[in-house]
């Protein structure tokens, strides 16, 4: 149970929420506002972060005031069951309300909000890699639609096996990267490859990025710094070949990365997404750096973020998917292989909080 000290820090910091929900309402009505689209767009943006903790600010307050008005009637004899029946349903609301604006109050990513570029390689296991890196993007692609989200192909690496080597891909929506985030690292597999005449079992695996989709305001990149080329765009087995050369890859020169794009259908279309590519791949360098800066930080994330970390295995002949990070197993494979991940989400997002909690107590 909440005491009343920690009640009260919350209610401190749920004030100070309404008064800026409040202090925003009315920033963004006013004229010079509104003509700055930049400002504008931001102030708008952090309106409707707050929106759902202002909801929790403006309930628990209510519930406070509400309990604080039946304690006063405690000592009108007339009056006190009645007030001791209203404690009795109000205080326990007020405690769930705690323990709301707690997680609601805990630190946000600041790239939650923003869409995301997914990034799935095949990794060990040969060409069985490669058609589990092909089920894996077509996985967060059906995840994509169930939430309403868009999936677009920007780097198209499949095999003439129907496998994919490297692909890339822009997810746009709501809260795409607070979801997507903890999907980054070493997913493993574990089944008879079709190939397999004996039927014997292999593991192979395929590495998952998650990457924030960079805003132009926080990334700055030189053009003398790009070599770009143009191709003839190409598909799998040589199908869908263009006849111009629409196909773009980027090189940044500092760094040595490297970005294409061939799924658009111009070659203006292409530059543009790989340079949103290369942006989102620069500000995530970045973003990792500081994280690795931040090690104590870093305790109340679910693992580590590390790309080389094994998160997952989906073993076939079993049915089960094991989330190493949290051990939890589902024996639920060909729901969760075809883009059911709301549970695996949802208790990797509690078990962040539950961290974060922790670190606070």
């Amino acid at each position: 149970m909440a005491d009343f000290n920690e009640q009260e820090r919350i209610a401190r910091q749920l004030e100070s929420v309404e008064g800026r929900y409040e202090e925003l309402s009315i920033r963004i009505t006013l004229p010079e506002v509104i003509s700055d689209s930049a400002l504008f767009t931001r102030l708008m943006r952090e309106h409707a972060e707050l929106g759902e903790l202002n909801e929790i600010a403006v309930n628990f307050r209510r519930l406070r005031e509400e309990i604080d008005a039946a304690r006063e009637l405690l000592d009108d004899p007339e009056m006190r069951d009645m007030a001791r029946e209203e404690l009795s349903e109000l205080e326990p609301k007020l405690e769930q309300a705690a323990r709301e604006a707690r997680i609601a109050l805990l630190p946000k990513d600041p790239d939650d909000y923003k869409n995301a570029v997914l990034e799935v390689r095949a990794g060990a296991g040969g060409d069985e890699a490669g058609l589990f890196a092909a089920e894996l993007l077509r996985m967060y692609a059906h995840y994509a639609a169930s939430q309403g989200w868009s999936f677009q192909l920007i780097e198209d690496g499949s095999t003439e096996l129907g496998g994919v080597k490297e692909s890339v891909a822009l997810i746009q929506g709501k809260n795409v990267f607070q979801k997507l985030k903890y999907e980054s690292g070493v997913h493993r597999v574990q089944r008879v490859p079709v190939t397999e005449s004996s039927g014997r079992i292999h593991t192979s695996t395929a590495t998952v990025a998650v990457l924030p989709e960079a805003e132009d305001v926080e990334v700055e990149i030189n053009p003398n710094d790009l070599r770009i080329d143009t191709y003839r765009a190409s598909g799998a087995g040589g199908q869908h070949v263009n006849r111009t050369d629409s196909a773009v890859r980027i090189t940044h020169i500092p760094t040595g990365l490297v970005v294409t794009s061939q799924d658009q259908r111009s070659q203006i279309q292409n530059r543009e997404q790989a340079m949103r590519v290369l942006k989102s791949r620069l500000y995530d360098m970045e973003r990792q750096r500081q994280q690795s800066e931040y090690a104590d930080r870093r305790k109340g994330q679910v693992g580590t973020g590390d790309r080389s970390e094994r998160i997952r295995t989906y073993n076939f002949p079993q049915g089960r998917v094991t989330d190493h990070r949290i051990g939890l197993t589902l024996y639920k494979i060909d729901s969760v292989i075809n883009g059911d991940l709301d549970e695996i989400i949802d208790a990797l997002t509690l078990a962040e909080q539950t961290a974060l909690l922790a670190n606070q107590d």
